[in-house]
């Protein structure tokens, strides 16, 4: 009784392969389905044997913070990192040196959305220096000039 219970990969892989075949949307070459057919059993015979998927092995695996999330942005001068628990005043290059993008990095460790990526200071710091040289500044500096000028006929402003 118990062999009439187990599912037997060759089988199993047949009637998948049918289904796909059947389907109208793919269009197949008769070459093509002996290869099919022997990645499908593969794929069944790793998964009825209870092997593991490669996949799955980095999906289960638990990371641990080197900090809470609080001591990690405790001070607005630096964000100490969760994965070594240094601190940085950008994190962005410091998780590309471990192959993350910030969002990997926030769902790695359950962190909300908005989880800065700079300090406070920092981003002020920036901030300021690019008020001060003017960046953003072009366009309306040039939409006021427009309006000063009414002389000029409308459409016919020069662009540098």
């Amino acid at each position: 009784m118990p062999e009439e219970n187990e599912l037997n990969a060759v089988e199993l892989a047949t009637e998948i392969t049918i289904a796909w075949l059947g389907n109208q949307n793919n269009q197949v070459t008769a070459d093509e389905v002996p290869a099919f057919l022997r990645s499908i059993h593969q794929a069944v015979a790793e998964l009825t044997s209870g092997a593991n998927v490669p996949g799955d092995e980095q999906e289960a695996e638990e990371f641990t913070r080197a900090v809470s999330v609080r001591k990690s942005l405790a001070s607005k001068d630096h964000i100490i990192s969760m994965i070594d628990g240094k601190p940085y005043k950008t994190l962005r290059r410091h998780l590309s040196t471990h192959g993350l993008t910030p969002e990997e990095y926030r769902q790695r460790y359950n962190l909300k959305p908005d989880y800065p990526m700079v300090s406070e200071s920092y981003s002020a710091k920036r901030s300021e220096m690019a008020k001060r040289i003017g960046l953003g500044q072009k366009d309306r500096a040039a939409k006021s000039a427009t309006k000063s000028s009414p002389a000029k006929a409308p459409g016919k402003a020069k662009t540098a």
